[in-house]
């Protein structure tokens, strides 16, 4: 099954959908961060989550930030999408060890934290981005993405993100979709698709079962007449390359650049150079800081669910799931 994004609306107009399969791009990221499964979970729902709604944005070069400071043992958990959902991301404290709600079930919102605020940054290429920040529900990340919007946005959404993880700790599963109520829609609809997140389930089950993007909106909305509007791919993309990296950090300054190695560790501070291999880490590093022979002021600084649905229901698996039915706000209440 490839990563993919689905987008439809129902025929009558009413509800607006969204649907992604991940399971390579959450895989990428664990790879280049070297994730413990509750960090795979937690970075791989925010992942999914912000290729949808980066996918929203269509003024070419646009781009979204999804930040989600929790207070919990992961630390940050950032993720950037551009206009058509491809996807980077990171988690500060990659190797947390594993948390579970019961065996078998992760338990993310307790690594994220629940102290803490979720910020949607959209940068739209005009002179200040938009940034909405809202405190955080659970930190299961799919109920906390709804709602955002329902608090933010003022648009009543079901959101569900699942990532399955193997006893490999590799990513065998992962997607989930975002529903969106639209002007006109009454309570028929509500319970049509608070209906759909119950009988589908945990999105991670689902995805695992051989539905796809596609499959898995169908099924939700299995109540309504659809219409595919997109379909397209999506991956991990990270745009640094050797150049743009040995750039941001020699105007870092030798001090700030051996300081932070040494409050960090090698091996943490490299982790923070995304996708390139050890080897490559090592030399940029050097170069950068051996670029500065005498010591410099301090420069400019590196820029940087649940797995059912949420109307505002929750999400979750195993060998290891991190939860997931839905997510519900479009009552304006949480389910």
């Amino acid at each position: 099954m490839h990563d993919e994004l689905v987008r439809a609306i129902t025929a009558d107009g009413l509800v607006k959908a969204v649907a992604i399969t991940g399971r390579d791009l959450v895989e990428r990221a664990r790879q280049i961060h070297t994730l413990l499964p509750v960090a795979t979970a937690a970075l791989g729902r925010s992942l999914l989550g912000a290729s949808m709604l980066g996918d929203m944005l269509k003024e070419d070069g646009a781009s979204l930030t999804l930040q989600i400071k929790g207070g919990g043992p992961l630390g940050t958990v950032l993720a950037v999408s551009d206009n058509q959902g491809n996807v980077r991301g990171y988690v500060q404290n990659p190797h947390v060890e594993l948390m579970e709600i019961e065996p078998g079930k992760l338990d993310v919102g307790r690594a994220v934290g629940t102290a803490g605020t979720l910020t949607v940054i959209k940068d739209l290429n005009m002179k200040e981005p938009y940034v909405g920040t809202i405190g955080l529900f659970s930190g299961e990340i799919a109920d906390d993405l709804a709602m955002y919007f329902v608090e933010s946005e003022q648009i009543p959404t079901a959101c569900a993100l699942g990532v399955l993880v193997g006893t490999d700790q590799s990513v065998t599963s992962a997607g989930g979709y975002l529903i969106q109520l639209l002007p006109g829609a009454g309570e028929d609809i509500i319970s049509k698709i608070e209906a759909g997140v119950r009988r589908v389930g945990s999105v991670s089950r689902a995805l695992e079962g051989g539905l796809d993007a596609r499959g898995l909106l169908e099924a939700v909305l299995s109540d309504f007449e659809l219409e595919i509007l997109e379909t397209h791919p999506v991956e991990y993309r990270c745009y640094c390359n050797r150049d743009r990296v040995t750039r941001a950090l020699i105007s870092m300054g030798r001090e700030e650049l051996e300081s932070l190695i040494q409050e960090q560790g090698q091996q943490s501070f490299f982790r923070k150079l995304l996708s390139l291999h050890l080897a490559e880490r090592t030399a940029i590093v050097g170069q950068a800081i051996f670029a500065h022979p005498v010591r410099q002021p301090i420069g400019t600084a590196l820029g940087a669910g649940h797995d059912t649905g949420s109307l505002q229901l929750p999400v979750g698996a195993a060998p290891l799931i991190a939860p997931g039915l839905g997510h519900f706000s479009l009552r304006n209440r949480h389910w």
